[in-house]
């Protein structure tokens, strides 16, 4: 089967399963309570027209976003976080050595991520343990050290995902109850679990 028919069967069956499953999801209105409201997955892309519509800001994350709506829903006030200062250190660039001294506030970067697949393989990525090891550097770490810190870090125990990423959540959870699982399989269980109400989802 090619991408593309791999792809049609994908959407065929998501939009099969999405007919087949009856939904009481609320159309998102000032009158919706918080409570209703907390209920139900919401895209992003809802949340930002649901904020709009209420007449109150439409950026940020979908964490965020929800935050202010049950605030307005429950009319009372939402303290906006504190904008947090991007770093204005100079970032790494060009070749790379096991003595390169990383700068305060380097960034998970194309050429770091180069250079630690150069060094450990494809399997490299800027998981959990790396984005935290590189978000609190202070200017005294080397590329040596982000390598230690990766080859020591294998085999602690698998990091949490924050709740703001739901679908990761429902995908990491999903793959360990059905190990040979399809994607196909799993689209069609993801579109089944957000078109129900939270507190119906587990007797799903």
């Amino acid at each position: 089967m090619g991408d593309q028919d791999r792809l049609d069967s994908e959407s065929t069956t998501i939009q099969v399963v999405s007919e087949q499953l009856p939904t009481d999801r609320p159309v998102p209105t000032p009158a919706l309570s918080a409570g209703e409201f907390r209920r139900w997955y919401w895209r992003q892309n809802e949340l930002q027209a649901f904020a709009r519509h209420l007449g109150i800001r439409a950026t940020g994350s979908k964490q965020l976003l929800a935050a202010r709506i049950e605030a307005k829903l429950e009319d009372r006030p939402f303290a906006e976080p504190t904008p947090t200062k991007t770093s204005s250190s100079v970032q790494l660039s060009g070749a790379l050595s096991a003595d390169t001294v990383i700068p305060k506030g380097q960034r998970c970067s194309q050429i770091i991520r180069g250079w630690m697949v150069a060094q450990v393989g494809p399997g490299f990525h800027f998981d959990a343990v790396m984005r935290a090891f590189f978000a609190t550097t202070d200017g005294t770490q080397t590329m040596q050290d982000a390598l230690d810190h990766w080859n020591t870090t294998r085999n602690q125990p698998e990091q949490d995902i924050g709740e703001q990423f739901e679908y990761n959540r429902f995908t990491r959870a999903w793959h360990q109850q059905h190990p040979g699982g399809t994607r196909a399989q799993l689209l069609a269980a993801w579109c089944d679990y957000r078109l129900r109400p939270s507190d119906t989802r587990d007797r799903a």
